[in-house]
């Protein structure tokens, strides 16, 4: 029996897949979200060779005609196509603060299409994926707290793995808070 149920197919989004390959998936998927986040700080440090790096991982993550864009309460719409694009927007987004750092919080996959071959490979797949965020934004003075939820689109392409094609992240709030002074000893 329990080697039956681990070959199960899930069926809960109606893709019959085999639960190890839905399993491996909704992983891979999760990384890319965690991947943007280490590239999002990466071009926060703004050196020339966090820039470069940023770059290489938001090159992997997204497909070359990606569309990113912003939305939500209190936020000033950004919007831009690619991974060079919106490395631009987000370096220029992000320049002027000391430090940032971005959490990625609850994340839920949905898969809508997993292919495998004769062989099992995977042949192709399509997935949404949302993502809480809170990013800390640390100025001289003052940190902003941005809270939001990423909403993907990605697919599976052979050769290249998953990519997200549709990036919104929505704002739900965000603070402004002073930033304290040493701790006392």
């Amino acid at each position: 029996m329990a080697a039956e149920s681990a070959a199960v197919s899930e069926q809960s989004s109606g893709v019959q897949a085999p639960a190890g390959a839905m399993a491996v998936a909704r992983q891979e998927i999760e990384y890319l979200r965690r991947w943007y986040a280490k590239a999002t700080d990466l071009l926060g440090v703004n050196t020339p060779e966090s820039m470069a790096e940023a770059l290489k991982i938001y090159r992997r993550i997204f497909t070359p005609d990606a569309k990113i864009q912003t939305s939500g309460a209190g936020s000033r719409p950004l919007e831009s196509k690619g991974p060079d694009g919106w490395a631009k927007v987000a370096n220029t987004a992000l320049k002027d603060y000391v430090a940032t750092q971005h959490l990625i919080g609850t994340q839920l996959v949905e898969i809508h299409d997993l292919q495998q071959g004769a062989d099992g490979e995977l042949v192709s797949g399509e997935a949404s994926m949302t993502s809480y965020l809170q990013a800390w934004h640390a100025g001289t003075e003052d940190v902003f707290i941005f809270f939001g939820t990423y909403v993907d689109e990605v697919r599976y392409t052979p050769d290249v793995g998953w990519q997200i094609y549709d990036m919104n992240l929505v704002q739900v709030s965000g603070e402004l808070r002073p930033i304290g002074g040493p701790r006392p000893q």
